[in-house]
């Protein structure tokens, strides 16, 4: 692929590393695989940010400063060339960093009175407070600066004499509304919604000069929808020629179907390849070991390395490719944090065909209709038996259904040996009737769920696929999970299924 990265930023970058034999220490690729950025920068911010973070105790590797020097490239009119900034890697090469030194310089010098951070794991954000404020206070000239480090719930953050803040915030649909911010860091952005995105991305849109940063990895085994759109604007640059003229995008990953390879290379990506774990991974030779994180594939099985170390993701490639068969509006529609089943559950389990992650989900009556929960979803397979069981010991559900026809119908007899009980398997016409059941129950406003990231983006990613004159869920492409929604559809199924009634329970803890 051509890169649009100006000649005075890409001079910056050391030479590439070779995957060949070498007398010294490999180095992962400084230079992104898919890089796309404005035509219009003629100098960059981002060398104060590098020197900033440098006075703090913080030393960028190469390319991370190159990110930043990209990102952070002014126009003629010394406003931000980039508008809206995405970097998409795997995990653990250093993004914190990034992300901790465009904090301090909008802090200290760049004069932006308000910056919001956020991710879709608290916990995150609060990590990434805990690493700024130990920053600060290990420069004596910013900690003076510093009025207060705010760490009441719901107000953290740091603010500054002058009135200047950085706020730290969950995402949610409400999380950032009311605020008026000069630049917006999401973080996690594989897990963006839409519904944090609206309230999230106007809090700048009333700053003349301000920025959108999207930071993540592929590696999360469902749909990712607003990384899918800035990939999409990204790659639609490239193969037009034109440039975004607001978005810098860059992807360190690897192609595995060589669609995206950019000309002259002649290395096939490989998933055990050397090659490609530089190729997707910047920190290697800085803070990750070729050796052990190769020997991650071991652990992990290709599917799962390919997307937490090689960036391999599923991305919807536009909008209108999601949500085809049952609207968005009319999901979010039926959600409510107050549902949960009442009296005797069903349990479904289902999996991925490459097995590489797996659902348990629980459906109970409630309120006239049927509650849908997906009760754990996690990679891999090897955790479904144990957790079956103490699922089974503490709810006493009423049937367990595994589609004997599908992926995890080999977990049929091992599981029905480990609970004591036969294992419902619908038949071809069953599932079909079990779909059909459940588009009824949205439809017709009758099912209730608690707004679940992973049946959401399954029913993002969903399509039908034909089973004679009625339809199943079917995957839109490989490597969209949609085990969650199969699961969910498979327990509602199993309420009204021919069984032995068990004994009652009502404790709903799951």
């Amino acid at each position: 692929m051509t890169s649009l990265v100006s000649e005075r930023s890409a001079g910056k970058l050391p030479p590439k590393p070779s995957a060949g034999p070498s007398d010294g220490p490999l180095y992962g690729a400084q230079r992104p695989r898919i890089l796309t950025a404005p035509p219009t920068q003629v100098s960059s911010a981002g060398q104060e940010a590098v020197d900033l973070a440098a006075r703090a105790g913080l030393k960028l590797d190469p390319w991370q400063q190159f990110v930043l020097d990209l990102a952070m490239a002014e126009n003629a009119e010394g406003g931000w060339a980039a508008e809206e900034v995405a970097i998409n890697l795997p995990r653990q090469n250093g993004k914190g960093a990034i992300i901790e030194a465009r904090v301090l310089w909008g802090l200290f010098i760049g004069g932006e009175k308000q910056i919001l951070l956020s991710a879709h794991e608290f916990k995150t954000a609060m990590s990434a407070m805990k690493r700024i404020e130990r920053l600060i206070r290990g420069c004596p000239d910013l900690h003076k600066r510093v009025k207060h480090y705010h760490k009441t719930v719901g107000r953290e953050g740091v603010e500054l004499h002058d009135g200047r803040e950085l706020r730290y915030i969950a995402r949610s649909s409400g999380s950032g509304r009311g605020f008026t911010a000069d630049c917006v860091i999401m973080d996690e952005c594989m897990v963006l919604g839409d519904d944090a995105m609206a309230a999230l991305a106007p809090t700048s849109d009333a700053v003349d000069n301000s920025q959108l940063w999207y930071l993540g990895s592929a590696g999360i085994g469902h749909p990712s929808v607003q990384m899918g759109r800035l990939r999409q604007r990204a790659l639609s640059a490239l193969e037009t020629g034109v440039p975004d003229p607001s978005l810098a995008y860059m992807e360190w990953s690897i192609d595995p179907h060589m669609d995206e390879c950019q000309p002259g290379c002649t290395e096939h990506d490989d998933v055990d390849s050397v090659a490609s774990l530089l190729k997707s991974n910047p920190a290697v030779g800085y803070r990750l070991q070729v050796e052990k994180t190769m020997n991650r594939r071991l652990t992990l099985g290709n599917a799962l390395y390919s997307r937490e170390r090689l960036g391999v993701g599923t991305y919807p490639a536009d909008a209108a490719e999601t949500w085809q068969v049952i609207g968005e509006d009319a999901w979010r529609a039926l959600a409510d944090a107050k549902s949960c089943p009442e009296g005797a559950v069903a349990f479904a389990i289902d999996m991925t065909p490459e097995r590489s992650h797996a659902a348990i989900a629980v459906a109970g009556a409630w309120r006239g209709g049927t509650h849908v929960e997906v009760v754990d979803h996690r990679p891999g397979t090897g955790w479904l038996i144990e957790r079956a069981k103490d699922l089974h010991a503490k709810h006493k559900p009423r049937v367990w259904v595994v589609d004997a026809g599908g992926p995890a119908g080999s977990l049929i007899v091992d599981l029905a040996e480990a609970l004591g009980v036969e294992i419902v398997s619908p038949k071809t016409r069953e599932v079909a009737q079990a779909t059909g059941q459940f588009y009824d129950a949205v439809i017709e406003q009758s099912l209730s769920h608690i707004d679940q990231a992973p049946l959401a983006t399954a029913l993002a990613g969903a399509q039908k696929r034909s089973l004679g004159e009625a339809w199943a869920w079917a995957r839109r492409s490989p490597g969209v999970d949609i085990s969650p929604l199969v699961a969910a559809t498979l327990a509602k199924w199993g309420l009204g299924a021919e069984v032995e009634e068990p004994v009652d329970t009502n404790n709903m803890v799951w």
